[in-house]
């Protein structure tokens, strides 16, 4: 019987795709732990408001989600954290909301991403 010469996509080692996942998400950590000091805090408050999206059949699971629902998630964060900063300082509110609110939106797409990415390769967090 004659043999055939395997593919060369069936040559690689699997397990090295594991390492490879492991040492991005060790990477990410570490850049993460470099955002500034606001950023920080928004991203572990919008980490907190998403947890509340977690469930099957949430909208940031859709295959394709809506983009004006995403912007309106974005905005409704950007209200609930601008409103918190608001009652923490007594009031004082000098920020340029406008740019913050962009930051907002990028955190939020990317805390999206990573619950995505989480829930298609199975890992559950607690």
């Amino acid at each position: 019987m004659e043999q055939r010469p395997l593919p060369f996509y069936m040559t690689y080692p699997m397990p090295y795709r594991f390492f490879e996942e492991n040492e991005m998400v060790k990477d990410l950590g570490y850049l993460q732990q470099m955002y500034p000091a606001r950023a920080k805090r928004y991203q572990k408050r919008i980490t907190e408001i998403l947890n509340r999206l977690d469930y099957t059949g949430s909208m940031i699971y859709d295959e394709y989600p809506d983009k004006l629902m995403l912007y309106r998630l974005a905005r409704d964060v950007t209200d609930t954290l601008r409103r918190e900063e608001t009652e923490n300082q007594d009031g004082a509110d000098d920020h340029d909301w406008k740019s913050i609110e962009e930051m907002i939106q990028l955190l939020l797409f990317y805390e999206i991403l990573k619950m995505r990415g989480n829930r298609k390769r199975g890992i559950l967090k607690f």
